[in-house]
């Protein structure tokens, strides 16, 4: 259905270019995380998560 809306030719091209975008998001994630808070983000993430807990 898509085929007919779309066209063949572009899902042809979208699929070659799906890797590189995937690397592509991944480096952005990583970067983001990197120059923004990252004790902020790895709070969501359950094994680090206890890491970070300050004793008062």
């Amino acid at each position: 259905m898509i085929g007919k809306i779309i066209g063949e030719k572009y899902i042809a091209i979208a699929r070659t270019w799906a890797p590189t975008l995937a690397v592509w998001g991944g480096v952005g994630g990583v970067a983001l995380i990197h120059f923004t808070d990252w004790k902020l983000f790895l709070n969501y993430v359950p094994y680090i998560n206890g890491k970070f807990k300050k004793d008062d």
